[in-house]
């Protein structure tokens, strides 16, 4: 597939016009025009990032007998930081979770809408039905990237927002404080899931501007219950080149697959791997392993 480097620019993309008040109207009103244009609320994450979360409930996707929670490996996400304090231009980030039926159509309308691809691979293995994972990269007027996702997931079965309030379904079986203690980090409960974020220790860039954990740039550890103590664990570790080896060495020697290694961006410095990987079985044993690949890497320790 060859990838094609666009940027939203207030002007005419790929056919497609943008809004010049768009960019306005988000530095006067904050993200309340971008919400709207995505059909749903953002949140406010660290580093002056709005995200907003697209999890495909509607897919039943198993690995190995596993259902997957769509915590766990099945949420579509969109990011956005302004380029400039009280500008209205921002950086969008995301990664798109998308039936292989799907792929195209959504690409083909996002690239009119002048939305780049910078990936498109598997997270998993052996899942059934099979998944295909997106990556998407813009910049410009924030409320006409949110029109282009939302008009892309259109041609999807992605859910609309859940209801305000709706309450996050706990993990049982999962005993979360020994998990932190046996990983090094701390993590949250999400939808029956277990997610814990690990940033890096030193910045990223992406065309001059800092990227922040929060666009896709942390590594992510997650932990759905799978009865007995057990748990399905999977995520990507976020890897210099002089750590993918180390890091697959630490996760094999602990029974833990590695299930892709790809990039997800284009010309972020410094050049970052992304490994995903896979296991089922005792908890506690499954984060001791995944700390010993974290020593491996420049990660920053919780309070620093």
């Amino acid at each position: 597939m060859r990838v094609l480097s666009l940027t939203l620019r207030s002007a005419v993309v790929a056919g497609a016009t943008l809004s010049v008040a768009g960019s306005a109207a988000v530095a006067q009103a904050g993200w309340s025009p971008v919400d709207r244009a995505m059909g749903r609320p953002g949140t406010a994450q660290p580093g002056e990032v709005h995200r907003y979360s697209f999890p495909r409930a509607d897919l039943r996707v198993t690995v190995g007998g596993i259902e997957v929670k769509p915590a766990l490996a099945l949420g579509s996400w969109v990011a956005f930081r302004r380029m400039e304090e009280g500008g209205g231009k921002a950086m969008a980030m995301g990664d798109l979770v998308l039936l292989e039926t799907e792929v195209t159509p959504v690409l083909t309308r996002l690239q009119a809408m002048g939305v780049a691809p910078t990936a498109l691979h598997n997270h998993l293995e052996r899942e059934s039905p099979r998944v295909m994972y997106l990556h998407i990269e813009a910049e410009g007027d924030p409320v006409s990237i949110g029109e282009a996702v939302h008009t892309a997931l259109g041609l999807t079965k992605t859910p609309p927002a859940s209801p305000p309030g709706a309450a996050a379904a706990a993990a049982p079986g999962l005993d979360t404080a020994r998990l932190a203690k046996a990983l090094g980090h701390g993590g949250k409960l999400s939808g029956g899931v277990y997610q814990v974020s690990v940033p890096r220790s030193e910045p990223v860039r992406l065309h001059g501007m800092e990227v922040p954990p929060a666009m896709g740039v942390a590594t992510g550890i997650n932990f759905q219950p799978a009865g007995g103590g057990r748990a399905a664990t999977t995520g990507d570790f976020v890897l210099t080149a002089d750590e993918v080896g180390p890091v697959a060495a630490a996760l094999h020697e602990g029974g833990i697959a590695v299930t892709a290694l790809h990039s997800h961006m284009l010309g972020e410095e410094p050049r970052l791997y992304f490994m995903h990987f896979w296991a089922v079985a005792d908890a506690e044993t499954l984060a001791r392993t995944l700390h010993a690949a974290l020593g491996h890497m420049k990660v920053r320790m919780p309070g620093a």
